[in-house]
Parts: C-alpha cells; structure tokens; sequence
C-alpha cells in the first residue's frame, strides 16, 4: 500500500522544473547543489549522532567508574585506622582523588565534544564553500545561456527576409 509519505519520497521535483523554462537557468546543476546540500546535512547529523552516542558511552563508563569507586571506599573497614588523623589524611587523599579523576574526566568529555563540533562544522563548511563555487559558476554561465537562447529567435526572423527576395523573382520569371 502507498503511503503519502512514499508519494512524497518519490516526487521528482526536476519533472516539474523542467517545464519551467528560464533562461540562462540550468535546471539539474541548481537540483544537483541542493541535493549535495541535503547529503552534507545528513552526513553531519549522522556524524552528530555518532558523536553523541560515544560522549554518552563514555560518560556511562565514568559513571560506573564512580559508583564502583564509592562502594569500594564504603566497603573499607574504618577500624583499621588507629587513630583520627589518619581518617582524617585518608579522607583528605580520598577526596583529592576523586577531585582529580572528575577533572580528568571532564576535561576528556569536553575534548570529545570539541572534536565532534569541529568535524561537523569543518564538514559543512566545506559544502558551504563548494556551493558558493558552484552558485558563482552557474551565475558566470547564465549570461551566456540567456543570451544564446535570445539569439536563436532572432536567427530565424532575419533568413525570411532573404527568402522573400528570391520568392518574388520566382513570381516575376
């Protein structure tokens, strides 16, 4: 069964702009651009998402990290220390610790963010610049469309008169 949405997937917009005649304007190079535009924008969401999928892995990782952490600091038997300051310098080391590690950790998710915003950017700046260069050419050549295309009208009107001379002496012969 056809869905609207399957209609809508197979519309072929270059069917309908080919009707639509303009000089100087090329039909399939303007459809091609955005179609590669389309393919930049899927390709960068599709390298978000997989972006999105490791930072979240990572920070799943880190989360179980520090869970594991903590139940093994409450399992410890706290009567082994002998006297306060020593749970005392050991809560102290233990907290240093954990500061350190969160640090550490936060500073490598924030990495991962930077590269994955890089890459994105660096990708859709790249399709960007390619479309401009392909916008300025397809400018620079509808000049010369437009004006082959009013040539050919003219062309025709100016050989009838040439044909007329030698139409009238045929009639006087």
């Amino acid at each position: 069964m056809t869905t609207k949405l399957d209609t809508l997937l197979d519309f072929d917009l270059t069917k309908y702009l080919a009707d639509f005649k303009t000089p100087g304007v090329d039909v399939d190079a303007l459809v091609s651009t955005h179609k590669k535009n389309i393919e930049a924008m899927t390709a960068a969401n599709k390298l978000a998402y997989e972006s999105f999928q490791t930072i979240a892995r990572r920070q799943a990782e880190i989360l179980r990290q520090g869970l594991e952490d903590v139940s093994s600091v409450s399992a410890a038997p706290v009567s082994d220390l002998s006297s306060v300051n020593d749970r005392i310098a050991q809560q102290t080391a233990l907290v240093k610790d954990t500061f350190e590690k969160n640090l550490s950790n936060v500073k490598e998710l924030a990495e991962l963010l930077i590269k994955s915003n890089n890459e994105v950017f660096d990708l859709l700046s790249s399709r960007f610049s390619q479309s401009l260069e392909e916008l300025k050419g397809q400018l620079e050549a509808a000049p010369k469309a437009a004006a082959a295309s009013a040539e050919a009208p003219k062309a025709a009107p100016a050989a009838a008169p040439k044909a007329a001379p030698a139409a009238k002496k045929a009639a006087t012969v």
